[in-house]
C-alpha cells in the first residue's frame, strides 16, 4: 500500500524597499549578493527542503501589503524582509496579523541586525506577528529561515 503523498508547502518570499539594489548598495552592510541571487538560492534550498518558494520585491507599501493579505487568505507560509517598511509602516504591522490570525506563519528577516544599527531601527512593527525574526547574517538569513519552517 503506497504512503499518500503530502502537498508540497508553499513559501512567500517577500522583500521590501531598496532590496533590489542590494550587490551595489552598501555593500559593507549588506553584502555583494543581488537579490536575484539570494532569490536563485532560496528556490533551490526550498526545493531541498521539500518546499515550494515564490520570491517577490516591490518598493511599493500597498503591494506588500496585498501579498500578505494574498497569502492569508491561501494558507502560505511568508518570509518577509519588509526592509524600512519594518520600522513605521503600520499597514505592513496590520497585515502580517492579520496573515498570522489566519494561521499562517511569518519568518521576519534582515540582512544586517537592526538592533546593532541606528535607534530608529530597533522598532519592529512586524515582530509582534512573527512566529521568529532571524538577523544579521546577510543572505543567509533567507536560507536559515526556510529551515525553520520546514522544522518546525
Amino acid at each position: 500500500m503506497s504512503q499518500p503523498v503530502s502537498p508540497t508547502r508553499h513559501v512567500l518570499v517577500l522583500s521590501g524597499p531598496n532590496l533590489a539594489a542590494l550587490g551595489s548598495r552598501e555593500p559593507e552592510i549588506y553584502g555583494t549578493l543581488t537579490l536575484d541571487d539570494i532569490q536563485r538560492q532560496v528556490v533551490e534550498q526550498a526545493e531541498e527542503l521539500g518546499l515550494q518558494a515564490t520570491c517577490r520585491q516591490t518598493d511599493d507599501e500597498g503591494e506588500l501589503v496585498g501579498w500578505l493579505h494574498e497569502a492569508a487568505v491561501a494558507g502560505w507560509d511568508v518570509i518577509l524582509n519588509p526592509a524600512a517598511f519594518t520600522h513605521y509602516s503600520y499597514a505592513v504591522g496590520d497585515a502580517c496579523a492579520h496573515l498570522a490570525g489566519m494561521g499562517s506563519r511569518l519568518i521576519e528577516v534582515h540582512l544586517s541586525n537592526p538592533a546593532s544599527r541606528e535607534t530608529f531601527r530597533h522598532t519592529s512593527v512586524v515582530a509582534r506577528s512573527a512566529t521568529g525574526t532571524i538577523a544579521g547574517f546577510g543572505a543567509a538569513s533567507y536560507l536559515l529561515a526556510l529551515r525553520a519552517l520546514a522544522g518546525h
